[in-house]
């Protein structure tokens, strides 16, 4: 009788043993799935323009965001700026209007007829550009070419002509002249032309002056625009400037509705 009450507990043990094992085994978590790295595109680049992004954080930094927001001030209201970097969806929000683009559509919803004169496809993406700079000049489709120098009272910047690919965007006859500090490598002026309403080449170019500079969270953006007056290469006095506030550069990735146009019930 004592040895099958032995076999008995022998056996009862072993049985809560395995079941305790197995327990463990069901209890395990699993590891959370590692964040991709985004690849390093430096070396896709013009040595001199891979010094510019390195200079403004690097074009890594900027690749591995999803969000950027910045404000505009204006005397009448902030305008709020929020872009998806990967897709380039947009809206922009004041308290009188607000407009925005899905991939497909520009659309506008403001309280009367004299809140926003312009045109959305065009401005959607405009301020953005100016603001994201250098980075907007990693995008895919673009050419680079050394031209001369930016001569501005007694400094030389040297440059370079930014030009696209047919059917990169919705003016692939755009060009950018970016020109940068030689010791500090940050960007300093931007030429551009606008073609967008013509659909034609222009020789007409714009000059903005970079001057100074925010770290957003990692990733060097400007605080001030300054739109100089520019005449066949001759830099003159400061036109009109903008001003940047409330900046901000993250890895969260915004519904597709935040750009949508809203349904009006």
């Amino acid at each position: 009788m004592k040895k099958l009450i032995t076999l008995f507990f022998a056996i009862s043990i072993l049985v809560s043993c395995k079941q305790e094992v197995k327990s463990e085994k069901e209890a395990v978590v699993p590891e959370a799935p590692k964040e991709t790295v985004t690849p390093d595109r430096s070396n896709n680049f013009p040595k001199d323009i891979a010094a510019i992004f390195k200079a403004h954080g690097g074009i890594q930094a900027f690749d591995n965001m999803n969000t950027l927001v910045f404000e505009l001030e204006k005397k009448e209201g902030n305008e709020k700026h929020t872009t998806d970097l990967k897709t380039r969806y947009a809206r922009i929000e004041t308290d009188k209007f607000a407009l925005g683009f899905d991939g497909k559509e520009a659309w506008l919803e403001q309280e009367d007829s004299t809140s926003f004169k312009g045109n959305p496809r065009f401005y959607h993406n405009l301020m953005f550009y100016f603001y994201a700079m250098p980075f907007v000049l990693g995008d895919d489709g673009i050419s680079y070419e050394k031209v001369e120098d930016l001569k501005v009272e007694d400094t030389a910047y040297p440059g370079y002509k930014i030009s696209y690919g047919a059917g990169v965007g919705d003016s692939p006859k755009d060009n950018y002249f970016i020109y940068f500090d030689k010791e500090t490598k940050k960007m300093k002026y931007l030429g551009y032309t606008v073609t967008f309403f013509s659909k034609e080449t222009s020789q007409k170019i714009s000059l903005i002056e970079y001057s100074d500079w925010n770290d957003v969270n990692g990733i060097v953006l400007p605080k001030t625009l300054k739109w100089r007056d520019y005449n066949e290469g001759v830099v003159g006095e400061v036109k009109s400037e903008r001003n940047f506030v409330n900046a901000s550069a993250s890895k969260e990735k915004l519904s597709i509705k935040v750009f949508q146009k809203p349904v009006t019930q």
